[in-house]
């Protein structure tokens, strides 16, 4: 709500900013109030003193997008005093609905397997010990990975503890519950495979630094595709803001991947330039514990047979036991439907799509295509559209959202 408030005033030009922020001060303020209750760090909080709080963050968000000051709309102007519940960042990850988690949690734990429950347990009790373990999960795709480090963060977060998940890719971090890019959560420099000693452009005075140094759990998901130098990075940075020299300064890290899938990416790189960035082939490989992960959830909840010929189909190429022939790899048959053409590629996914006179949404939500590149998924789309046998006005409609 801070957030909409803040855009309403940039690009809606309220003629009474003021009446705004009076009726619903008490709704934008709400979730600060509720944190210093949870943190114990004052008995009581006046009204002033919550809605100040909750103008400097507004304004902070109002000056991000390129705003003035809360003066320049009308409103009051915040006095800034510091403290750990001006800090953004601490804010955001520590107000998240703990009924919500405790829920996700008891949903979910009895759905763990013995593998799952075991890295569980490990990585819950290095937090509650104050072990500190880095911890590698080798977790091919489908084993239940990003559910169980769901559960995880749950967990933490619900205990009032901060939980912070990034990955290598954006789309790995959107699977995470309040995931970032590892580069966007650790401010790690661009140039990995140039710089000699990286370092994470993280102040010790700042925000994010708070933040890193009351963290219990830190998640890095797809951590292989990342160059070795993030992590090295990550561990300096750590050690120097929380004062220690224990590994990841003292921090429980989870680092989750499959090395079978993708390697750092060496810019006009050879095999062996790969290998070398590898986390493998960093100092902090024999400090890490390794776990893993193999039992195939689709086999193992649905019982697919397909499933589990094509998941130990690509454990054998990932490890390098599938035969092949001038490094092509020949599928065996009864793996798939093999088509020839896109047109009958669509027909084999959505059957009769042109007989039908209203498409379901739901019939639609249970089908889709993947393609690589843009003008194929172009290409499809226009083969799609152009079989629907509906009235031409839902057909003009249809082209219009798809452009």
């Amino acid at each position: 709500m801070r957030e909409l408030f803040s855009v309403i005033l940039i690009f809606c030009h309220p003629s009474d900013a003021s009446s705004l922020w009076t009726k619903y001060k008490d709704d934008f303020s709400d979730d600060i109030r509720r944190q210093y209750y949870r943190q114990h760090l004052e008995n009581n909080i006046t009204d002033s003193e919550l809605y100040n709080k909750c103008l400097v963050l507004i304004e902070d968000f109002v000056l991000n997008l390129g705003g003035n000051n809360l003066k320049e709309y009308g409103l009051p102007t915040p006095t800034r005093s510091g403290g750990l519940l001006e800090n953004r960042e601490y804010l955001k990850e520590t107000s998240y609905d703990l009924n919500a988690l405790q829920e996700i949690v008891l949903q979910n734990e009895p759905s763990l397997t013995e593998e799952q429950r075991f890295v569980y347990k490990q990585t819950l009790n290095s937090i509650k010990l104050n072990l500190g373990k880095c911890i590698f999960l080798d977790a091919p795709g489908g084993t239940g990975k990003t559910h169980l480090i769901n559960i995880l963060l749950a967990k933490v977060r619900s205990s009032y503890g901060i939980a912070i998940a990034a990955a290598s890719s954006g789309i790995a971090a959107t699977l995470l519950h309040g995931g970032k890019t590892a580069h966007s959560a650790f401010k790690l420099p661009l140039n990995l495979n140039t710089i000699e000693i990286p370092t994470c452009n993280i102040n010790k005075q700042s925000n994010m630094a708070n933040v890193l140094k009351k963290c219990k759990l830190i998640v890095w998901d797809e951590s292989p595709m990342s160059h070795k130098k993030g992590f090295e990075a990550l561990n300096n940075c750590l050690k120097d803001l929380r004062n220690s020299n224990l590994l990841m300064g003292g921090v429980t890290v989870l680092l989750a991947g499959d090395f079978r899938q993708t390697l750092p990416t060496v810019p006009r790189g050879t095999r062996a330039n790969e290998i070398a960035a590898c986390i493998k082939s960093s100092y902090l490989w024999p400090k890490i514990e390794k776990f893993s992960l193999t039992k195939n959830m689709r086999v193992h909840l649905k019982g697919y047979k397909t499933a589990e010929q094509f998941s130990e189909l690509l454990l054998k190429i990932g490890e390098g036991k599938y035969p092949e022939c001038e490094e092509k790899i020949t599928l065996p048959t009864g793996l798939g439907t093999v088509v020839n053409t896109l047109q009958e590629l669509t027909y084999k996914i959505y059957p009769g799509i042109e007989n039908l006179k209203e498409i379901s949404i739901d019939w639609l939500c249970e089908r889709a295509i993947l393609t690589s590149k843009n003008d194929t998924a172009g290409e499809i789309n226009k083969i799609l559209l152009g079989s629907f046998q509906a009235k031409k006005w839902n057909t003009d409609r249809c082209i219009r959202c798809w452009k």
